[in-house]
């Protein structure tokens, strides 16, 4: 996660300051959202059919070739190779999130899951927090050059990590077998359970239209007037709030009324963004971020706790893999959308329409489903 936020941010500073171009920046979510919408349905029955710790360090590799790749590069670094080798990343992505998602339940018992994951999601925006500092940095003191060079860094010592975990083999008769059926199961069960279906939905459509990290780059260099380290703490805000939050909640007994908390926590989110879309304060810009990324940690806590703990350990890959393709898909196509709509609207238009969007949306999926309404964890 550190070399995935330092290559996010990296790539968008190089990419604006090449181009000036909006587009541009939302278009890397294009380029990251076509491997998933290729591959995850493969890759949820690898992860199930599969051992899970393989099939992890196998595309951690795979991203540390590519991450050399870009750091090799020099001058020769443009356009067309960083979108490639964003392809590439997230092509092994598409095929690591449903091992890495499934293999949580195989080593935690379930009544400390809840609490596992907010662990678990406390030491990724920790890193999250780091990752984007850490190269705003850089590229302020050495150039986007020792950025690359420090994220191909990370992805092999995420290799090694990988490598050292034991996770047992599925045994013959558990295993799916290989063929179409088999793949769309994770996409049956997810249909048949209304409440995860609603969670799902409600994340794809709002972060869909209330993400404004691809633009974060606009902010930074010509709305606030803060470079490439303001860049990086802005980056790191959301992470920050998600981190926080998540380590509270593991100190905290589970909450009972979920589905009403995730409504209302994803409201403020939609929120948060419309405050940071308006601020002209590089401060008060920090702390609107810092939000929206506490109110998104806990509706993130929520969901994966409720589709961990429903699904049946045998399609936790593939379940995981529909789930990663709607993370994926709000997180990549909401870039586009941002990219597209600054372009029409103007940045700042565009964040405050993607801000009051999500609250509206919360409105639609509280009054058509009536088990996220219901739901007590």
């Amino acid at each position: 996660m550190f070399s995935q936020q330092m290559l996010a941010t990296v790539v968008g500073w190089d990419l604006y300051l090449t181009t000036r171009s909006p587009v541009v920046l939302g278009n890397v979510g294009l380029v990251q959202i076509i491997p998933v919408l290729l591959f995850t349905f493969v890759a949820g029955h690898v992860a199930d059919r599969y051992n899970r710790s393989r099939t992890a360090l196998v595309t951690q590799i795979a991203q540390a070739l590519v991450a050399f790749v870009l750091a090799g590069a020099g001058s020769g670094r443009g356009v067309a190779l960083i979108y490639a080798c964003l392809f590439l990343t997230a092509t092994a992505r598409a095929f690591q999130w449903p091992a890495t998602s499934a293999m949580l339940p195989q080593t935690v018992p379930p009544e400390n899951l809840t609490q596992a994951i907010s662990w678990s999601g406390s030491a990724r925006e920790m890193a999250t927090v780091g990752g984007p500092a850490l190269a705003g940095g850089l590229i302020a003191g050495f150039g986007s050059e020792a950025v690359y060079i420090v994220q191909a860094l990370c992805c092999v010592l995420s290799s090694i990590c990988f490598g050292l975990m034991r996770v047992p083999d599925r045994a013959e008769h558990e295993r799916p077998e290989i063929g179409l059926k088999a793949v769309a199961e994770g996409v049956r069960f997810v249909w048949k359970e209304k409440l995860i279906l609603s969670a799902m939905s409600l994340d794809l459509l709002a972060v869909f239209f209330g993400g404004a990290v691809a633009l974060l780059p606009i902010y930074a260099n010509d709305i606030l007037h803060i470079g490439a380290t303001g860049l990086g703490w802005l980056r790191a805000a959301p992470a920050v709030g998600a981190g926080l939050t998540a380590v509270w909640i593991a100190h905290r007994p589970p909450i009972r009324h979920a589905g009403v908390v995730l409504l209302a926590t994803v409201a403020a989110f939609g929120a948060a963004t419309i405050g940071f879309a308006v601020s002209t304060s590089a401060w008060l810009s920090f702390c609107m971020l810092f939000l929206t990324g506490a109110f998104d940690s806990v509706s993130v806590v929520l969901r994966i706790s409720l589709v961990q703990s429903r699904t049946p350990d045998k399609l936790r890959g593939r379940v995981s893999a529909v789930n990663g393709l709607f993370i994926a898909a709000s997180n990549q196509w909401g870039a586009v959308e941002s990219g597209v709509a600054a372009a029409l609207m103007g940045t700042v238009p565009s964040v405050v329409f993607g801000g009051a969007a999500t609250i509206v949306v919360v409105a639609v999926v509280a009054v058509l489903s009536a088990s996220m309404r219901r739901w007590k964890n």
